[in-house]
């Protein structure tokens, strides 16, 4: 079947991470960039992650500089940055390509599977956003004006129906509603 397990990238320190590790997580991919207007999304992309993070969610950092040069940082100090400015506990990659002929092979299959604004496959600016659910597939993709916090629905219905396969798979009754969810104020 095809998803996301089948890549790996490397984090900000160069150790290679193989999103393989995320199976059976609700995780949501984004392409960023410290110089960016949208950069201030960090703070509401760290309160989804601790929100749901218990429940089986993660926020991706992808770091990217084609769109304004709006990642000049190098990959230590980009980690160092989101750390001190927003406070990013989640993974945070090493700066990668999303469009162009030297494009992530993960965004080559991200980009494949979805079409952004005006149908076009290719990214646009910093902060597109990929939804992908417990088994690794995209369920949608986001445009950069998207404000994190909107996505909270869509987040919830995945980590329950991620939560319905684990217990299906556990031979356990399924229940109707898991009580997995509180509405934290963001």
């Amino acid at each position: 079947m095809d998803s996301i397990y089948q890549f790996n990238a490397p984090l900000f320190n160069s150790e290679n991470f193989s999103l393989s590790q995320l199976q059976g997580k609700t995780v949501l991919i984004v392409n960023t960039a410290s110089k960016c207007n949208f950069s201030v999304q960090l703070n509401a992309l760290e309160k989804l992650y601790q929100q749901y993070k218990s429940n089986g969610f993660t926020v991706l950092a992808f770091p990217c500089n084609q769109f304004g040069q709006n990642e000049p940082l190098d990959n230590l100090a980009i980690k160092d940055f989101y750390q001190e400015q927003f406070n990013v506990s989640f993974e945070v990659f090493g700066k990668v390509m999303v469009n162009g002929p030297e494009t992530h092979p993960l965004f080559n299959y991200l980009k494949s599977h979805t079409r952004g604004i005006s149908q076009n496959r290719a990214i646009k600016w910093n902060f597109t956003k990929f939804l992908i659910n417990s088994q690794g597939q995209l369920v949608a993709r986001y445009a950069p004006r998207t404000k994190p916090e909107t996505l909270k629905q869509v987040i919830e219905s995945n980590l329950l129906q991620a939560a319905k396969l684990s217990a299906a798979r556990g031979g356990k009754k399924v229940p109707s509603k898991i009580p997995l969810f509180t509405s934290a104020k963001a």
